[in-house]
C-alpha cells in the first residue's frame, strides 16, 4: 500500500517517526484518513503591510488573516480521487477564533486554510493546490530529518484562473516551510509553519500540537463542503 507522501519521499519514508509515517500514509490504499484536533499556541503576522493580502487570501481559505494564541483547531486529511481522476488529500484547516478579543470563552468564528494534495510524475513532487477554487498551485519538497519529523518546503507558485497560467515571481510569493514532529512525552503531534518573503521577511506563521484519529474513508466519505468548490487540472 503506498500513500501519495510514500512515493514522493521513496526509501525516506521509513525513517519517519511510526507516528508519523502512519499520519501521511493515509491514502487510498489504506483506505484512512486522519482528524487531528488540537490548539494553536500561536498565530502570527509579519509586518502591517502584509495584512490586507492575507484578507484577500481569507476570503478564498488561503492563509489565515487572524492571529491569536491558544486558538482551537481541526486538520483534515481525507483522501479522495478528484474529478480527473487523481489520488488527492485535503489538508484542510479549521481554526475557531474568538469573536471578541476580550471574550476569549465566548462565541467562535471559524476560519480555513484549504489545500488538496496530489503526487505529479511530471513534476516529481507533491504539488498542493490552495484555496476554494484551486488557483493556487505549489511544488512541496519533502525530507525527513534526523529525529524523523517531516520537513516541507514550498517550490515554484503557479496562479490559474481561466486562460491564465503565470508563474509567481519570487519577488511577491512566500517561501513556506513546514515541520511535523511527534512529541514522545505529551503524547501529541506537533507542527510549526512560517512564511516568508525572501525581500520582505516573515509574512505568517503557526504552531501548535493536536491528537489525531484515524478513521475509515469508505465508513465516514468525504464530508460536504471538505473539496474545493472548483478543481484545477494544471499541475
Amino acid at each position: 500500500m503506498t500513500s501519495i507522501f510514500q512515493r514522493v519521499l521513496g526509501a525516506d519514508f521509513d525513517r519517519l517517526h511510526p507516528q508519523i509515517r502512519r499520519r501521511f500514509s493515509v491514502g487510498l490504499d489504506s483506505g484512512e484518513a486522519c482528524v487531528g484536533r488540537g490548539t494553536m499556541d500561536r498565530i502570527w503576522h509579519g509586518r502591517s503591510f502584509v495584512r490586507p493580502f492575507l484578507a484577500l487570501g481569507g476570503s478564498r481559505n488561503i492563509l489565515v488573516p487572524q492571529t491569536g494564541r491558544d486558538i482551537p483547531f481541526v486538520i483534515e486529511n481525507v483522501p479522495y480521487r478528484d474529478s480527473f481522476g487523481r489520488e488527492t488529500v485535503t489538508f484542510v484547516r479549521t481554526f475557531a477564533f474568538p469573536r471578541r478579543s476580550h471574550s476569549p470563552h465566548g462565541p467562535r468564528r471559524p476560519r480555513r486554510f484549504d489545500a488538496t494534495m496530489i503526487y505529479s510524475p511530471e513534476r516529481g513532487c507533491i504539488v498542493d493546490y490552495l484555496g476554494t477554487h484551486q488557483h493556487l498551485a505549489t511544488d512541496l519538497h519533502f525530507t525527513v530529518d534526523d529525529t524523523g519529523a517531516l520537513v516541507i518546503r514550498s517550490g515554484e507558485h503557479r496562479f490559474r484562473e481561466g486562460p491564465v497560467d503565470v508563474r509567481v515571481p519570487d519577488l511577491i510569493g512566500g517561501d513556506a516551510v513546514v515541520r511535523e514532529s511527534y512529541d514522545e512525552a505529551a503524547g501529541r503531534f506537533r507542527i510549526q509553519v512560517r512564511v516568508g518573503n525572501r525581500r520582505f521577511g516573515p509574512l505568517f506563521g503557526y504552531e501548535g500540537s493536536f491528537d489525531a484519529e484515524f478513521v475509515n474513508v469508505a465508513e465516514r466519505g468525504v464530508r460536504a463542503g471538505l473539496r474545493p468548490v472548483r478543481e484545477e487540472a494544471r499541475t
